[in-house]
């Protein structure tokens, strides 16, 4: 079985992305159930379908299967609204790598720095440009945001 562990984190300094392009991803969900869910993910030339199971603290079982671009095009049409819009930046720090999302559209204005990780006890020496751990805030995780969006937030 896949496990994913992963911690994340708001970015408090964002010049730690100064020079880097990204890639835009476009993603959606056709299940947002925390028992199983069902993400579509087209990021640049590749298309992906992934099934996450609950989390229980940074862990969570994960399967990832790359499928055609133009399935993932078609089964974004299916998903629940709303789609989630981000640029994805991966920055080196300390011999690992950082996947910094900032996003777009009705999420605009968040910027979030995950880090996925051998065990949930392994030791992670923080960059000065990441601020609040928010692992364990739900509103963090992306289903969530398609539903309750960045923007949207009192």
């Amino acid at each position: 079985m896949g496990i994913e562990i992963e911690r994340k984190f708001l970015v408090r300094d964002r010049s730690v992305l100064e020079g880097s392009n990204g890639l835009g991803y476009r993603q959606g969900y056709l299940s947002r159930d925390p028992d199983r869910t069902v993400r579509v993910r087209v990021a640049g030339s590749h298309a992906y379908l992934t099934v996450k199971g609950r989390a229980s603290g940074p862990s969570r079982a994960e399967f990832e299967y790359e499928i055609p671009v133009a399935d993932g095009e078609s089964l974004l049409d299916l998903c629940v609204p709303s789609l989630i819009d981000k640029t994805r930046h991966r920055v080196e720090h300390a011999g690992r790598t950082w996947e910094v999302d900032v996003f777009h559209g009705a999420n605009e204005g968040l910027v979030v720095a995950e880090l996925e990780l051998p065990s949930a006890d392994a030791l992670v020496d923080l960059p000065d440009w990441v601020g609040a751990e928010v692992t364990d805030d739900p509103r963090y995780v992306n289903a969530n945001l398609a539903r309750h969006p960045y923007r949207g937030w009192p």
